[in-house]
């Protein structure tokens, strides 16, 4: 039926999906987008929101290289907060609550408006392998697509099993079935394969819910938004709401362990550690007598409600009268119960930095599959691996970022490095370099590397360039004015800093706790010029003149390990033939064949001595 050759074909359109095909296709390659049901492209699985700690970076990322997810969360927001803000700039971190349906419906809009991007709507049940390289798929409806590369993004599709308290039920999630076939395929091929687990909270009736015995959380007072180009601001916003559980309600929950899935051993795989399910946490934090739970709306229009916090795969009865002790919800009614969803992973140390599969040429994994969780973890998976399956296939260089470029960068190495046995999650505390690696200079980090590759277009690279020359007239303009103790000191007083006797620079005392260059705005001359830039230009420069010191002290550290980064080892090395290697050592590094003595190091198992040892034997 299909008789064309693709360039490249993307299986699942979840976040991975949708930013790998969008990715190939703007690059050039000719890509089909398969998915089980066209009607679900770009589905918010889970919570209706984007960013977060750490999360928020990513999406910033996403989009100096010229991916989507950062102008559909800004379509589809109905809130925006700045997280983190009382800490510093490394960790800022954005985060939009989004209307589910119209997130969807913007990202199939997004799609459809791409060129070189076809869509089919069908279940993958198996891949062609011919010579150690993929071919192609054939669907279940028995139909072969030709295709010189392939890229997985399955979801938690991939042999899905539903759990609601002592019932199951196959599918990927609820609704929708599972996907059957690659599974048992790829571990013929010689694949190892696990199992991982994560579960959904209940979505109640909003309109059941008393909101007076809940505390309001609003959005910012002037919202910013995730992409760098010209997408709409946030004129109105929707609250959300924080409640609390109580022992009423986890003695409650308690009564159901029996007929926990979790605890009488019919799941036995792990679950995310850092979004663990409500009965887990009452076991594991018994101590606690009540745990926070969020009330976010699901959209402008619908009064549907996810309870995040309260994930579950307790018995629906037990979840229902539990909930009915949470103040404000003691008349709740309930769309849906929440339940766990098991699901195939493959471990990602399988994998090189550019996502493909060390075992089978030109087929590529991206987001659950890899055994991360999250919307963003996925989304940068897929854009990563889109990029490369288009260069591959037209002979181009492969593309990396590196752990010092992007939290995108810190993601895939600590995949493909270390593995995991647990859904990933990123934090800032993962990367070592965050204060170089912030939400607010992300395009400056990446958009000329994505605009090389032909993927941001020159009106991204514009704009960036823009920035960079306004920040930097600023500020000149702050280390060169000077300002008079009578003009400064009340304003240190004001934030009970030291008065000074003698002139100071703008940009020294800027660097002071608690001074910002909104305070040094009071002072006329300073505000008739830093009044003419705009929030970005101005948080960019505010941002470099108080943390020069810190910024190049971590440069200094990155160029210290980038040494170790180019120092290369061949893609054959033989461990097992350095017997000054441990045991422990040669084993996971023939495992994970590190590229680089930088990459080596980050091993768990590898130690100091190892690395000194393989540097003496590669003539360092």
């Amino acid at each position: 039926m299909i008789s064309e050759i693709y360039d490249v074909i993307v299986v699942g359109a979840g976040h991975a999906g949708c930013e790998a095909a969008a990715a190939a296709a703007n690059l050039g390659s000719k890509t089909l987008l398969i998915t089980m049901n066209m009607q679900t492209i770009g589905q918010m699985s889970c919570n209706p929101a984007m960013g977060g700690i750490a999360k928020g970076q990513i999406v910033r990322e996403i989009d100096a290289m010229g991916g989507y997810s950062g102008i559909v969360a800004d379509k589809s927001a109905i809130q925006f907060k700045m997280l983190n803000l009382s800490k510093g700039p490394a960790m800022w971190s954005p985060r939009t609550q989004n209307d589910r349906m119209l997130f969807a419906e913007e990202w199939r809009l997004a799609l459809e408006n791409t060129p070189n991007l076809d869509f089919f709507q069908d279940m993958v049940k198996q891949l062609i392998v011919e010579n150690n390289k993929v071919t192609g798929v054939i669907t279940s409806l028995g139909i072969e697509i030709k295709s010189k590369s392939v890229v997985l993004t399955n979801g938690t599709f991939l042999n899905g099993l539903i759990h609601v308290g002592d019932k199951q039920l196959g599918g990927g999630r609820m609704g929708e079935p599972r996907a059957f076939g690659i599974t048992e395929q790829l571990v013929s091929l010689g694949f190892e394969a696990g199992r991982m687990k994560t579960g959904t909270p209940p979505r109640v009736d909003g309109r059941s819910l008393d909101y007076s015995k809940m505390e309001e959380q609003k959005g910012d007072e002037n919202p910013q938004k995730f992409s760098y180009l010209d997408t709409p601001k946030l004129t109105k916003q929707l609250s959300c709401h924080i409640v609390y559980t109580n022992e009423t309600v986890h003695d409650i929950l308690r009564e159901g362990f029996d007929r926990s899935p979790m605890f009488n051993g019919t799941i036995q795989s792990l679950g995310p550690r850092y979004c663990p399910s409500i009965e887990d946490k009452i076991n594991r934090f018994a101590e606690r007598n009540r745990h926070q739970l969020f009330v976010e709306p699901e959209g402008w229009k619908t009064v549907e409600i996810y309870v995040n916090g309260f994930s579950s795969s307790l018995p629906e009865d037990v979840q229902i009268k539990a909930m009915k002790h949470i103040p404000g919800f003691e008349n709740v009614k309930v769309f849906r119960p929440g339940y766990a969803i098991e699901y195939d992973y493959f471990p990602p140390t399988q994998l090189k930095h550019t996502l493909e599969t060390k075992l089978i040429d030109n087929l590529y994994f991206a987001g659950q599959i890899n055994g991360t969780t999250g919307y963003e973890e996925a989304a940068g998976q897929g854009l990563i691996a889109g990029i490369n399956a288009h260069n591959k296939v037209h002979e181009k260089e492969e593309f990396i970022l590196n752990r010092d470029e992007a939290y995108i960068g810190v993601l895939i190495d600590d995949l493909i490095t270390k593995g995991t046995e647990e859904p990933y999650r990123m934090f800032t505390s993962r990367a070592e370099y965050r204060l170089l690696l912030r939400q607010d200079n992300a395009d400056i980090r990446l958009t000329e590397k994505s605009y090389q590759l032909g993927l941001a277009k020159e009106e991204r690279l514009r704009k960036v360039e823009d920035k960079l020359a306004k920040s930097e007239q600023l500020e000149n303009f702050l280390r060169e004015t000077s300002l008079k103790p009578g003009i400064i000191n009340p304003i240190l007083e004001s934030i009970e800093s030291s008065p000074v006797d003698q002139a100071f620079r703008a940009a020294q005392i800027l660097t002071r706790p608690n001074m910002t260059l909104e305070k040094l705005d009071e002072i006329d001359f300073i505000n008739e010029v830093s009044s003419t830039f705009n929030n970005e230009v101005r948080e960019q420069a505010e941002i470099n003149i108080k943390y020069k010191g810190y910024i190049e002290k971590e440069k200094e550290n990155v160029a210290k390990l980038n040494r170790l980064e180019n120092i290369k080892i061949p893609e054959d090395f033989d461990y097992s033939k350095i017997s000054s290697l441990s045991a422990e050592a040669k084993q996971k590094m023939s495992k994970v064949k590190p590229k680089t003595i930088a990459q080596a190091g980050r091993i768990s198992g590898v130690s100091p001595a190892d690395i000194n040892v393989l540097l003496v034997y590669l003539g360092r």
